[in-house]
C-alpha cells in the first residue's frame, strides 16, 4: 500500500478525507478501543460489499454496525428493552456489543439475511468523529484478512491489505486488543455470543448471561463464532499441561532429535507469564523466540499484547508456535476464546514433534 494511503487520524483533514471516502462508497480502516476497524457506509449495500471482498470474508459472517450515540443506536433496531438501555447505560461507549432485531434501515447483506443486528458505540475519540462525520452507522469487522489474527496498529492493517483499502487511519495502537464482547438480548437474559473486552462477570451484575449452546449448524448471530479463527498463519498449539511438565517432556523428545541426529524444529513460545520460567540455558535454547503477555500475568495487559505478539512471531519462519493457557476467569475467557479458535484443527505440539522424528 502507498505510504499516501495511510495518514495521521488525529489530523482533521485526515478525517475528513476519510468520511469523503466512506461517503462516495469506499472503505476505509480506522482505530477503535479494541482493534482496527474495516469500515464501510452500513447503508449502502455495495460499499458493504467491498469490505466482505477485501477481507475475503464468508457473506454468511454478519458483520457489526458502530455508531455515535445511544439514539442512533435506537434508530436501527426495532425494539430496544430496558435491559439492553441499562447495559448500553453502563458500557457505551466501550467494547460491548448487542444484538437486537433490526430495522429496514440496515441492509440484510451487513446481517448475512439475519433478522437481528450486532451494534456497539466504540469508546475511541477517532471512530466517533468519523462516525458522526459520516452522519450513519459504519459497518465495521476488523481490520485483518478473514480468520487470521486481528490487526491493533496500523502497520498490522497496511501488511494485510495491501493496495485493498481506500485509506487507513493511524491512531496508534488499541488500547484493549480484542474485540468486543457480543450479546444477544432476550426477554430476562442474554446470550453471549463472543467473550471479548468487557468480562461475563462483570456483565451478571446487571443482567443474567448464558452461554452460547448453538451447534454450530445454525446461522451465525455474530462474528469470531467460527470454530477456526484469529490464527496466525504458521501453526498454533495450546501447552496443555503446566509449563514445568510440558518442558520436561520437550526435553524427553529433544534427547531423540539428537540420537537420532535430526533437526530440532524452530518452535515459538507464547507465555502468559514473564521469562522468569526458564531455570536453565539448555531450557531457553529448546525455542527459537519468546513473546510474554504480561510479566506480571495480568489478564487487561495480556489481551492487549495478544494479537501483536502472535503476528511477531509469525513473520520470523518457524514451524510451530506454542502457547500458554491461561485461567478463563474475567478477560482470560476472551484470550482463551481466540486462542483456541487460533489452534482450532492443528497438531498438538507433542504430535507435530513425534510425527518429525518419526518421519526421519
Amino acid at each position: 500500500m502507498s505510504a499516501n494511503n495511510v495518514l495521521d487520524a488525529n489530523d482533521p483533514q485526515s478525517l475528513e478525507k476519510a468520511s469523503q471516502i466512506l461517503r462516495n462508497g469506499g472503505i476505509v480502516a480506522f482505530p477503535t478501543e479494541t482493534v482496527y476497524g474495516l469500515g464501510a457506509d452500513s447503508s449502502n449495500p455495495l460499499a458493504v460489499a467491498k469490505v466482505f471482498e477485501a477481507k475475503k470474508r464468508p457473506q454468511f459472517d454478519p458483520l457489526i454496525v458502530h455508531v455515535a450515540s445511544v439514539e442512533e443506536a435506537l434508530s436501527v433496531w426495532k425494539d430496544t428493552p430496558k435491559s439492553a438501555l441499562e447495559l448500553m447505560k453502563i458500557f457505551w461507549p466501550g467494547p460491548l456489543t448487542l444484538v437486537l432485531p433490526k430495522t429496514d434501515r440496515i441492509p440484510d447483506i451487513v446481517t448475512a439475511g439475519l433478522p437481528t443486528v450486532a451494534v456497539r458505540m466504540p469508546n475511541h475519540p477517532i471512530a466517533l468523529r468519523l462516525i458522526r462525520s459520516l452522519g450513519r452507522p459504519i459497518a465495521a469487522p476488523s481490520a485483518n484478512v478473514f480468520g487470521y489474527t486481528s490487526s491493533t496498529t496500523a502497520s498490522a492493517v497496511s501488511e494485510d491489505f495491501e493496495n485493498k483499502v481506500d485509506l487507513i487511519l493511524d491512531g496508534g495502537a488499541t488500547t484493549i486488543g480484542i474485540e468486543s464482547t457480543v450479546l444477544k438480548i432476550e426477554k430476562d437474559h442474554a446470550v453471549l455470543l463472543r467473550p471479548g473486552g468487557i468480562d461475563v462477570e462483570t456483565i451478571e451484575k446487571i443482567i443474567p448471561v448464558v452461554k452460547n449452546g448453538g451447534d454450530g449448524k445454525e446461522m451465525m448471530e455474530s462474528p469470531g463464532q467460527m470454530k477456526s479463527h484469529y490464527a496466525p498463519w504458521t501453526n498454533l498449539s495450546l501447552m496443555g499441561s503446566p509449563y514445568t511438565h510440558f518442558v520436561n517432556e520437550l526435553r524427553d523428545i529433544q534427547k531423540s532429535f539428537q540420537q537420532k541426529k535430526v533437526p530440532w524444529p524452530r518452535i515459538g513460545l507464547l507465555l502468559f507469564g514473564g521469562r522468569n520460567l526458564f531455570k536453565t540455558d539448555q531450557e531457553i535454547h529448546l525455542f527459537e523466540a519468546v513473546e510474554v503477555l504480561s510479566e506480571e500475568k495480568d489478564l487487561r495487559e495480556a489481551a492487549a499484547n495478544l494479537f501483536q505478539s502472535m503476528r511477531k512471531l509469525d513473520k520470523i519462519n518457524l514451524d510451530i508456535l506454542v502457547a500458554e493457557a491461561m485461567p478463563e476467569r474475567g478477560l482470560g475467557l476472551a484470550i482463551m476464546d481466540r486462542l483456541n479458535k487460533a489452534a482450532a484443527g492443528h497438531v498438538e505440539v507433542r504430535n507435530y514433534l513425534k510425527n518429525l522424528i518419526t518421519r526421519d
